[in-house]
């Protein structure tokens, strides 16, 4: 048998989770360190996986499968094609630096007789829910993608609501109850999106009498497996719904803002650009694959509301007097390029959709990341308490621009690349639609520049003239993704030759092909 490449990955930041919880009180250093040592090991995995990965070879590699649960179908089935491959490596490249930037987010605090802040559970819980995405992004059994996509919420519960933001003291009762407030909600809402999809997931055993991806899909390309019109419609709202929580789409979104803003900053970004990503990506895996024809159907009203959350995301964001709820609202308004390019039906829209996924997640682990240094060292996460700050801080003020100019796409850095994609993708087929999205780029610039303004210009206010700039761990942090969303930015070639061939894949399922450029014949 060959080596389980893929089980390894799952499976090596899971063991490393279990054995940091384990580590002494006392040894917190060591439980740091451990986890950064299992988080860079997952990395070096994923790089093999990258490297292993033929773009031109079959759909699905690195297959594995096994029995599992063989009374009802259930299989242990592995396997990732061009679009998984390439969320997996950005999972495991970000960890790392979630858990180097969230260093000291968990020491403990000292208030009356209570102890705040368990640093080995914290570290552990983020290797767990690692090992949970990556395990998501491999699996073609829907059966098993469907535990790991709930038993992820477990970890992100405890995650959000025990360590709070330094912004807010750990004693702070109201700081505890918002915390607890965004915990539940976003552990309900996401819930309610799984138990749906549990309906639908047994409604496709019904059908199909196994949860094998493959074996589904191939069923259904050849026409030994027929779903009636109004089975598949409903069957693919269940699945739609779930992912669309968790991605999220307007207006499921609300539980994002909150989580978000209570969470720490490390936290803040694997919600975001790790954990939000399994959403979108079901929605090309299973939806698209699994029920091309009532994709199609779903389109329009999919379309409208992706094109609702670029608008109202971006709106938001402009009025927000929260740092980090304002790169959440401005998340959720990436998150409706992301699904309008799924679902604009186009090789560009979809080639772009997977892209942004990827420069999404790099870009808001920047911009998060030092947002999150910042309000550190200020003890506030309002816009209104800083100013000046590129007097006394300028390596910090230039890295908060850089990622703030890759969240507004400007050309040059790589999420620019995959908007254009995108919007390229839904002009070809839907132009009204693309029109109204593109005033989502205006209001990008508006908040983020006003943003930069003023937190970074003007005057130095009294309460941030001694500000340190930043240091060595978060230079060693924020460095590596400044240059990828510059590499990426201005060739971003390697990602795009691993998702076309994928997306092409996927492009067959929905038996679609890109519309022709209407061009009037030369006389």
């Amino acid at each position: 048998m060959s080596f389980p490449l893929l089980t390894a990955t799952a499976v090596l930041p899971a063991i490393g989770a279990i054995a940091t919880a384990a580590v002494p009180a006392a040894r917190r250093t060591a439980a740091k360190w451990l986890a950064l040592l299992v988080s860079l090991a997952t990395l070096a995995l994923a790089i093999t996986v990258l490297v292993r990965f033929d773009p031109d070879g079959a759909r699905y590699q690195l297959t594995e499968s096994h029995a599992w649960i063989a009374d009802f179908g259930v299989r242990y089935e592995l396997g990732v094609d061009g679009i998984g491959v390439a969320l997996l490596a950005l999972t495991a490249l970000l960890i790392p630096f979630i858990i180097l930037a969230g260093w000291h987010d968990a020491d403990p605090l000292e208030t009356g007789n209570k102890r705040w802040r368990p640093t080995q559970g914290f570290f552990a819980l983020i290797l767990a829910v690692e090992a949970m995405v990556i395990i998501s992004f491999e699996a073609t059994d829907v059966f098993l993608f469907y535990i790991f996509f709930e038993a992820m919420l477990i970890p992100m519960y405890f995650l959000i609501g025990g360590f709070g933001d330094r912004a807010h003291a750990g004693s702070d009762e109201k700081a505890a109850a918002q915390r607890s407030y965004a915990a539940v909600k976003f552990l309900l809402y996401n819930l309610v999106g799984g138990l749906i999809m549990l309906a639908a997931v047994i409604g496709l055993y019904v059908v199909a009498g196994n949860f094998s991806l493959q074996e589904i899909a191939e069923a259904r390309a050849n026409g030994s497996l027929h779903m009636a019109t109004n089975t598949e419609r409903w069957l693919f709202l269940g699945f739609f719904f779930a992912f669309a929580v968790k991605a999220p789409l307007w207006p499921l979104h609300t539980w994002l803002p909150n989580a978000m803003g209570e969470a720490t900053a490390p936290v803040a970004v694997l919600i975001t650009a790790v954990v939000d990503k399994v959403g979108t990506f079901a929605m090309l895996r299973f939806c698209l694959q699994l029920f091309p024809e009532a994709s199609k159907w779903a389109t329009p009203a999919i379309l409208v509301l992706a094109v609702i959350s670029i608008i109202y995301g971006a709106l938001l964001a402009v009025g927000q007097r929260d740092i980090k709820r304002l790169v959440a609202y401005a998340s959720i308004s990436h998150f409706g390029f992301i699904i309008m390019g799924i679902f604009a039906m186009t090789s560009q829209g979809q080639s772009g959709a997977t892209l942004y996924m990827v420069n999404h997640g790099i870009s808001t682990a920047a911009l998060m990341l030092v947002a999150g240094f910042l309000i550190s060292r200020r003890g506030s996460r309002l816009i209104a308490d800083y100013g000046g700050v590129q007097k006394v801080a300028p390596v910090l003020a230039g890295t908060f621009l850089i990622g703030g100019l890759a969240t507004l796409s400007l050309p040059g850095l790589a999420p620019f690349v995959s908007e254009f994609l995108v919007l390229v993708g839904t002009f070809a087929r839907y132009p009204a639609i693309g029109v109204i999205a593109t005033f989502g780029i205006v209001l990008a610039a508006l908040y983020t520049l006003v943003l930069y303004q003023r937190t970074m210009t003007g005057p130095v206010r009294p309460e941030v003239s001694a500000m340190p700039d930043l240091r060595v761990r978060e230079l060693v942090v924020v460095a590596p993704l400044i240059v990828l969303l510059i590499f990426l930015g201005v060739y971003p070639k390697p990602v795009t030759d691993i998702v076309n061939p994928a997306v092409k894949s996927t492009m067959s399922d929905v038996h679609k092909k890109d519309p022709k450029p209407e061009v009037e014949a030369a006389k």
